[in-house]
């Protein structure tokens, strides 16, 4: 007996095939684009660095965020010497203490983290310029992973003062509030500039929460935080020698 065929002279069997074929097919493209995905964050990073080194980052992948959920967004680039030095000092002290000294992670603090089950993280602001930069705000190990080696391939590209500018001008302030001066404007309507040491420990002390947190009249556990953070900015003194101006 002849096998039963369907319309178009195939059987059955041969149209199962075919359905195999093209799920096979698509899963190819699926697996060939998530290649392409992965390839395209690893390549730009390493083209964008070295590039970063000496222009101002157009926009960071927060900051783009922001603008594709409708946030408005305020921020204008200023180079380092046209931040209040004590500002630069203040984040330092409140952020990421060893910043001087370490090479772009802060393996005692991660250890310090573990061994206490701390609530607060351990990234350095090398790797937070990494995520704001390059990476995604939502945490996930796989985030973390990607941090580390970009933390180190941006202490090898760039010196520490670049690294503080960069951070500086990217880090959220408030909602849509981009980068010191804009931060300066919004909350204290001057400049980064004219920032007094009081100013710049609040801004440091609204950093790991700026949605929640306010600077101008900040409530009394923030304003405790920008108070411990003023007092270790006055006596920063090496701390923070690896962004003094030589000049």
């Amino acid at each position: 007996m002849a096998p039963s065929t369907a319309s178009g002279g195939k059987t059955s069997g041969q149209k199962q095939g075919d359905r195999r074929a093209r799920k096979r097919s698509l899963a190819g493209r699926l697996f060939r684009i998530l290649v392409a995905v992965v390839v395209v964050l690893v390549a730009l990073p390493v083209v964008l660095v070295p590039l970063y080194a000496v222009v101002p980052p157009p926009v960071s992948t927060l900051e783009l965020w922001q603008r594709v959920t409708g946030v408005a967004v305020e921020r204008d680039w200023v180079p380092l010497e046209e931040i209040a030095p004590n500002l630069a000092y203040a984040v330092i002290m409140g952020e990421d203490g060893r910043f001087c000294e370490h090479g772009g992670v802060d393996w005692g603090a991660v250890k310090e983290v573990i061994e206490t089950d701390a609530s607060r993280g351990a990234s350095t602001i090398t790797m937070q310029v990494a995520k704001n930069l390059f990476l995604w705000p939502s945490r996930s190990y796989v985030r973390k992973a990607l941090e580390v080696p970009l933390a180190y391939y941006q202490t090898a590209v760039w010196t520490k003062r670049r690294t503080i500018e960069i951070y500086l001008n990217i880090v959220e302030w408030g909602p849509g509030i981009f980068g010191a001066e804009a931060a300066a404007r919004y909350w204290f309507d001057t400049s980064a500039a004219k920032l007094t040491l009081q100013q710049a420990a609040r801004l440091a002390a609204i950093l790991p929460n700026p949605h929640l947190r306010n600077a101008s009249r900040p409530g009394p556990q923030t304003s405790r935080y920008a108070q411990i953070i003023e007092g270790r900015t006055r006596q920063a003194g090496a701390y923070v020698q690896c962004i003094r101006s030589a000049g």
